[in-house]
């Protein structure tokens, strides 16, 4: 005999129109039931996959050991550690079940051209207290971005600019009343809010794009330079002037711009603070000169010196690669959200004191891209999958001026006015964990809403940035897509290290920007537990699910440069 045992009900009394109206009113609560306690198991799916995701530990070193060896070269674009980097992480999407993010490639070509610069080994200075002589690479570096077999300054004109910014909303002109067409001219490096202490003057010491060295390079072309000299110093770009020496002794790449030239300066470089002060005084002047930049109303002029020098040029033009997976949205896939890490480094470059000449970026940046696997793991083996499609991008060329993740940003695969948010990893914290979150460039969008949620969730905090006047900002491949209207994200660990305090956090950093960032030390080390970057990542990847499965959109803060950039586009 058929019974319906949760109710107690039995087929012989079935007859009775009231209890046929009781059966299905008790079976309708029951299906409601049943439809609650369905939803109620997937977003505990869901919610369960956001707190408990796990991250390999080893795979993640093992795939940092291997990007970083010496096989690997260095990551530097053109090489054979190129090919082998986006072989590995092709064949890693691949094995992940991923799809190819670029049609029915993993790759997205990025034209480039590859310029190798042979300075002069002196530059020659005609001054008014008498003529003198600087060295290349111990006084100065120069490149260029011009293909002509020798670029030259030819007994060229000097003028001090500033800090060559031309900033009309905070009513700041560094090139007021002067004409430098033809002429070459010195900058500071940073902004003026970085050289006083008054707060209200540009965004204090934290640096905005003015700040920018390559700011620099772009206003000087904008007014017509024929050069220009970035003064060094240590503090104001939070890196020593060995980074410079090793980033700009030998090669560089830059876009392939022959389908759309435009003006560039001839020569650009860096000179040294001492070496700013030999040019002060061959001018009869002194450090009060760069003072007065700080202050509204400077002027440039003229220092009545004149530069002679020559670069010789080889130019070599070629494609590079971005790689590209994607996972499919469920609901909308339509919408993308985009992980990013660059997989580049410098290669083969000056040797060390120890004579090791392999800058194997095992921090910079394969920790990153090791990262940008796990992350791409994670998602491709979760059971319920995002509603919107999530993208794993490994760009090149950032250690050259973000140049892959540029030219995604202008050669799109996906519609930016479609893409949600890009959150970037560059440089994971390979050792302990911290209570804090350093958001670089804070205020700037509602992802941080996200971060605070996600790191609350961890027991964590979000710290103010102790180097802001770094621009780091502006320094990843982020800056690409915020400066395109994307709202984007670059955050990791800061300095409160669990159990030590903020000033062993510090510590710890300050070794690294000193001793290893930009430099062949910069190498695998098996002792790393990398626990502050896996909770980074934890963060990280609750973010990203967050947004995968929400229908709303992050947004610009008010005051943000990039808001009226992204409202353009929706």
């Amino acid at each position: 005999m058929y019974r319906i045992c949760r109710f107690g009900l039995s087929a012989q009394r079935r007859s009775s129109p009231a209890l046929i109206f009781e059966i299905m009113k008790r079976l309708t609560a029951f299906t409601i039931i049943l439809a609650l306690l369905s939803a109620c198991q997937e977003n505990n799916k869901k919610s369960d996959a956001n707190a408990a995701v796990s991250f390999s530990r080893d795979s993640l070193l093992e795939d940092i050991r291997i990007l970083a060896s010496d096989s690997f070269q260095g990551r530097k674009p053109f090489t054979k550690g190129e090919d082998l980097t986006v072989s590995f992480l092709t064949n890693k999407f691949q094995s992940f079940g991923l799809e190819p993010g670029n049609g029915n490639s993993f790759v997205q070509e990025v034209p480039l051209v590859e310029i190798t610069p042979n300075p002069a080994a002196e530059l020659l200075i005609s001054a008014p207290k008498g003529n003198f002589k600087l060295k290349s690479r111990q006084d100065y570096v120069l490149t260029t971005q011009d293909t002509d077999s020798v670029v030259r300054w030819d007994n060229d004109e000097l003028i001090f600019a500033g800090y060559g910014v031309v900033a009309p909303e905070y009513n700041w002109n560094d090139y007021a009343g002067i004409d430098v067409k033809g002429k070459i001219v010195l900058v500071m490096v940073n902004d003026p809010g970085y050289g006083t202490a008054d707060s209200s003057l540009f965004k204090g010491k934290a640096m905005t794009y003015y700040g920018r060295w390559t700011y620099k390079y772009e206003e000087a072309a904008r007014q017509g330079a024929k050069g220009c000299l970035i003064i060094h110093n240590t503090a104001a770009a939070s890196y020593p002037f060995s980074v410079v020496q090793n980033s700009w002794g030998s090669s560089n790449l830059y876009m392939d711009s022959r389908q759309s030239p435009s003006y560039n300066v001839p020569l650009k470089g860096w000179i040294t603070g001492s070496a700013a002060k030999k040019i002060l005084a061959g001018a009869g002047k002194d450090t009060s000169l760069l003072a007065s930049a700080n202050k509204h109303g400077f002027r440039a002029v003229s220092l009545n010196e004149r530069l002679t020098t020559s670069v010789k040029i080889q130019a070599r033009f070629q494609n590079s690669q971005n790689v590209i997976a994607k996972l499919v949205g469920t609901k909308r896939p339509e919408e993308y959200i985009i992980y990013t890490a660059h997989w580049d480094h410098f290669g083969v470059g000056s040797a060390d004191s120890t004579g090791d000449t392999i800058y194997n970026g095992a921090m910079d940046n394969a920790s990153g891209t090791a990262a940008l696997l796990e992350m791409a793991r994670a998602f491709a083996h979760l059971d319920t999958k995002p509603e919107r499609s999530i993208l794993f991008l490994a760009v090149t060329a950032e250690e050259q001026g973000l140049l892959g993740s540029d030219y995604y940003s202008q050669h799109p695969v996906y519609p930016l006015e479609k893409t949600v948010a890009n959150l970037n990893m560059d440089v994971m914290n390979s050792g302990e964990r911290t209570k804090d979150v350093v958001i670089s460039g804070r205020g700037q969008n509602t992802l941080e809403d996200y971060v605070d949620s996600a790191a609350h969730r961890q027991g964590r905090y979000i710290a103010p940035d102790s180097h802001s006047e770094g621009g780091g900002y502006f320094r990843s491949d982020h800056f690409s897509f915020a400066k395109r209207g994307v709202p984007s994200l670059s955050m990791g660990s800061g300095d409160d290290v669990v159990g030590k305090g903020k000033e062993y956090g510090k510590k710890i950093g300050a070794i690294y920007g000193e001793l290893h960032y930009h430099q062949p030390s910069d190498e695998f080390d098996s002792t790393w537990t990398f626990d502050g970057g896996l909770e980074d990542m934890k963060l990280l990847y609750n973010i990203g699910l967050t947004l995968g499965n929400e229908t709303t959109w992050p947004k610009w803060n008010e005051g943000s440069e990039f808001k009226a950039i992204r409202e353009k586009k929706k």
